[in-house]
């Protein structure tokens, strides 16, 4: 400001000079005119060259480029200079805050959670991926479109008419269908005047595994609860009514049997706990494929004298391609076992007395421990065989009871595959027989 100052008066001073020197040029006797004159038409010119640097400092504001920033000297230049910084200062910020905005968006996009935002009129201001695959909403088309006029599944629409947001609704997702079903989860969270968000989430693994978990919690109650009304039914008779060493005889040999079928319930719900809350087994262990075969075999044969006493024998057939003599299945000797029992027992359970049941180990074209069971059972429907490894699925639910079985075996094979790299293959044909296949790697066994 004191520059500003010390410039006018430098021009008045220039211009009282000038004034004095046209004084004398024209021997004018009135001096103090010609120095006014002088003076008045250097501040004018002073004037309005300010004024034109203000003019080019105002164009500048009034475009806002940066880079077309006046150069000038002065009090203008300053002002030129301080709004400049300003402005940079200021583009700085709006690009720091869009960026943030745009990284704050993309993280929302790569949510596997939906996320809507709605307007105070219920109408779409943005959404991400997840919630337009979800609910099949298009994430350019349908902005500004009436949430409502969008969503039409009644749950929706009376969800969206009540005042009350504390809980989700769960409504059928865009690409549910039959034997397919996707479950999605919406809850809304108002914010703002008027405005909401949603959030929408995929709760179909949830709900299946509760369902799951009512149908397990369901299937052990009623198969414990089966065999110890039996035995509770006996211990009361034994207890008050007097009876013949014959019928006493009998009595307890059911009740041994009911016993034995809880005790093998509880065996295989262990089981499957252990293989599945264990890590997965290492190559240090092994067992030899002939007597893995040899063993099921002498198993398989005492349970079908059991159950086909003075009927038809059942017969049985073992055999190895010569490469697998020696060989040797690498993991854990137990579960593969197990593995194996549970395959050849149900074949002994569901084969006919004087039925065959085959036990066969070969190596596939592409190198590859096939153990396979085979029957000439009854067979099973195309549309069971998907379930079979499901706990507690039964064809004939009352003839695996009669029989022993607990409804868990091949979920116990299942796993035993899956924790050794293996597949389980089912095939099976009506009225002929079926065929159950654990197929190992070549990194799971050794051929010396």
């Amino acid at each position: 400001m004191f520059l500003r100052f010390l410039s006018f008066i430098l021009l008045a001073c220039v211009g009282a000079l000038l004034g004095f020197y046209w004084a004398e040029q024209h021997h004018a006797s009135t001096l103090g005119i010609y120095l006014l004159i002088g003076t008045l038409i250097s501040i004018l010119m002073g004037w309005i060259w300010d004024t034109f640097k203000a003019l080019r400092v105002i164009s500048w504001l009034r475009q806002g480029d940066l880079g077309s920033a006046p150069q000038t000297f002065g009090l203008w230049g300053e002002v030129a200079d301080r709004v400049r910084r300003l402005l940079r200062d200021r583009q700085r910020q709006l690009a720091a805050s869009d960026q943030r905005l745009t990284d704050f968006l993309q993280a929302i996009q790569a949510s596997p959670n939906g996320v809507i935002l709605l307007d105070d009129q219920a109408q779409i201001e943005w959404c991400n991926q997840t919630a337009a695959e979800q609910l099949g909403i298009d994430p350019l088309r349908d902005i500004k479109q009436r949430i409502g006029n969008l969503m039409r599944d009644p749950i929706f629409t009376g969800y969206m008419s009540s005042l009350d947001v504390s809980h989700p609704v769960v409504m059928s997702g865009r690409s549910d269908r039959e034997g397919h079903p996707v479950r999605i989860s919406v809850q809304r969270h108002p914010y703002g005047e008027g405005k909401q968000l949603l959030l929408t989430r995929d709760v179909t693994a949830l709900e299946q595994a509760e369902a799951m978990r009512r149908d397990f919690v369901a299937n052990v109650s009623h198969e414990i609860r089966t065999p110890l009304t039996v035995l509770s039914g006996f211990v009361e008779t034994l207890q008050n009514l007097p009876l013949e060493p014959a019928d006493q005889s009998r009595y307890l040999a059911l009740m041994s049997t009911q016993a034995h079928r809880m005790q093998s319930l509880v065996e295989d719900l262990l089981t499957l706990s252990r293989l599945e809350g264990s890590p997965s087994p290492g190559f240090h262990n092994s067992v030899l494929v002939e007597q893995l075969v040899r063993v099921c075999q002498d198993e398989a044969q005492a349970l079908s004298a059991v159950l086909y006493a003075n009927q038809s024998p059942q017969i049985f057939s073992v055999s190895w391609d010569e490469a697998l003599q020696h060989a040797k299945l690498l993991g854990e000797p137990r579960e593969l076992q197990s593995a194996l029992s549970n395959l050849v027992s149900n074949a002994v359970r569901y084969t006919p007395a004087g039925g065959r049941i085959e036990v066969r180990a070969s190596l596939s074209a592409d190198d590859k421990l096939c153990l396979k069971v085979s029957d000439t059972g009854p067979g099973i429907a195309s549309e069971h065989i998907a379930r079979l490894t499901e706990r507690f699925y039964r064809i004939d639910k009352s003839r695996s009871r009669d029989s022993g079985g607990t409804g868990l075996g091949l979920a116990i094979v299942k796993h035993v595959a899956q924790r050794h790299g293996a597949s389980l293959n089912i095939q099976s044909t009506l009225g002929k027989g079926s065929s159950f296949s654990l197929v190992f790697a070549l990194d799971r066994f050794s051929l010396s």
